[in-house]
C-alpha cells in the first residue's frame, strides 16, 4: 500500500498526470528498488531467517506488484511504470479490476463495494491459491 501514499500528492495540488502525482514515481520499477533496499537496510540482520537477496527480491516483487495491479484497473490515466526516466502511463490491455475511489468516504459506498468484489476475484483469490501452491510444493526441512 506504500505507493498509494502518493494521493497526498491532491493536497498540495500536484496533478495527477505529474511525476509525483497519483501513480507516478511511487509506483514505478525504480521507486520499488528504492523502497526495497531501504525496508532491506532497516531490517538488516544476521538472525533473520530470510536474508539478503531472497529478502531484498521478495519486497521488490510485492512492490512491484502493486503498479501491475493498477495497470489491471478500469480507470486512471495508467502507472508510470520507467519514472523518474519516463512519465508516460501504461494500461494493460486486459483491465478486469474495477479502479477504487479515492477517499475514506467515497470507498465506504456501493461503489468501495463492487471494488472490493472485483479485487476479491482478482488479487485476493489468485494470491491465496499462489500461497497454497507455494506451501503444497514446499521441501520439508530435513531435521
Amino acid at each position: 500500500m506504500v505507493p498509494d501514499a502518493d494521493v497526498i500528492a491532491f493536497r498540495f495540488g500536484i496533478p495527477y498526470a505529474h511525476l509525483f502525482g497519483h501513480r507516478g514515481f511511487s509506483h514505478s520499477i525504480a521507486f520499488a528498488a528504492l523502497l526495497a533496499t531501504f525496508a532491506w537496510w532497516l531490517r538488516s540482520d544476521e538472525d533473520a531467517p530470510v536474508g539478503g537477496p531472497r529478502i531484498w527480491t521478495i519486497l521488490f516483487l510485492s512492490t512491484v506488484s502493486h503498479g501491475v495491479l493498477d495497470a489491471m484497473t478500469s480507470g486512471g490515466l495508467g502507472v508510470a511504470f520507467f519514472s523518474p526516466f519516463s512519465n508516460h502511463r501504461y494500461f494493460f490491455d486486459w483491465r478486469p479490476i474495477m479502479v477504487a475511489p479515492i477517499g475514506v468516504a467515497r470507498f465506504f459506498s456501493e461503489r468501495g463495494l463492487a471494488v472490493l468484489k472485483s479485487e476479491f476475484v482478482y488479487v485476493w483469490l489468485p494470491s491465496v491459491g499462489l500461497i497454497g501452491l507455494s506451501l503444497l510444493l514446499r521441501k520439508p526441512k530435513a531435521n
